[in-house]
């Protein structure tokens, strides 16, 4: 199989359409649809089904482009060790973490990491659903868990504690709670359903005081963390956030000082495969420095 028809095939796979795959690799549509209609005589299989709103691999188009996938993933290692073998850090180094810590936390304080090593480009993914680093959605991760990948390695970053916050305007309307049963009589901003969730037991405050594990009803639900902070922020109600999302806050306050939630702990994770990625390397060392200088 030609390897340039494989270069193209790849692209339309996962633009789904023979002008997306035209416009990311600078060739006309004819010359795309030319290179797969080569492809599929050359393994003698149509590839995709055609129809009005795009294209969908067959069967046979699976199989190759799993394969293919694999072959592209590999190739990009590559170039990536071959980018370490240089002195110093260069490249781009992409990261994922969840909503929360990505938003209020790590995106704060890429300013300085970015000024120390200006060769590298970060690309900061943030999202609650975990991307596969064995698939290169991303070089690294930092996870609010220990990493159910075996082929990972680990570094513990930090032990995240979880406490109960209101604004000072909620406290001056509503009045502070005295125990957790008093949070019967506020109003409870908590996560909204969601399969994954930021953190384990994200909505403990909903049980916090109850009787035989009843469940209080929320004022407001948000599947977004940091949305969540805003709206505390802004005096709709009480709400458990991690610490670390209160320090970077002045318009919060933690109250029932006593009542705590689950603590959880946070990994920096990478593959195997980039051991030796200096990246990687002065990426972690920036990170263990800046959770030592944190409050929390």
């Amino acid at each position: 199989m030609d390897w340039d028809k494989l270069r193209v095939f790849h692209a339309v796979a996962e633009a789904g359409s023979f002008t997306h795959a035209g416009d990311k690799l600078n060739l006309s549509q004819s010359a795309v649809s030319r290179q797969i209609s080569g492809l599929e005589d050359s393994v003698s299989a149509p590839l995709f089904h055609r129809h009005a709103r795009g294209l969908i691999l067959t069967e046979q188009g699976e199989l190759l482009f799993n394969a293919v996938r694999d072959v592209f993933a590999k190739l990009a290692m590559v170039e990536t060790q071959l980018a370490e073998t240089k002195e110093k850090p260069t490249g781009r180094l992409r990261v994922t973490t969840t909503v929360a810590f990505g938003s209020v936390w790590l995106a704060p304080r890429l300013g300085e990491f970015l000024a120390q090593y200006k060769d590298v480009q970060v690309e900061l993914k943030v999202d609650d659903r975990e991307l596969d680093l064995g698939m290169r959605e991303a070089d690294c991760a930092i996870r609010m868990h220990p990493p159910r990948q075996g082929d990972l390695i680990q570094r513990h970053l930090l032990s995240v504690h979880v406490h109960c916050y209101a604004s000072e305007d909620y406290i001056a309307k509503h009045g502070m709670p005295k125990s957790a049963a008093d949070l019967d009589k506020h109003k409870i901003v908590v996560y909204g359903d969601d399969p994954n969730p930021p953190f384990p037991n994200v909505n403990w405050l909903l049980e916090a005081g109850m009787p035989g594990g009843k469940r209080r009803a929320p004022t407001l639900m948000v599947n977004n963390v940091y949305a969540i902070l805003r709206a505390v922020e802004n005096g709709i109600g009480i709400a458990a956030f991690p610490d670390y999302m209160a320090e970077e806050s002045s318009k919060i306050r933690r109250i029932l000082p006593e009542l705590e939630g689950p603590t959880y702990e946070a990994y920096f994770v990478y593959p195997e495969e980039l051991r030796s990625s200096k990246r990687i390397a002065v990426f972690r060392d920036y990170l263990v420095q800046k959770v030592a200088e944190s409050q929390f």
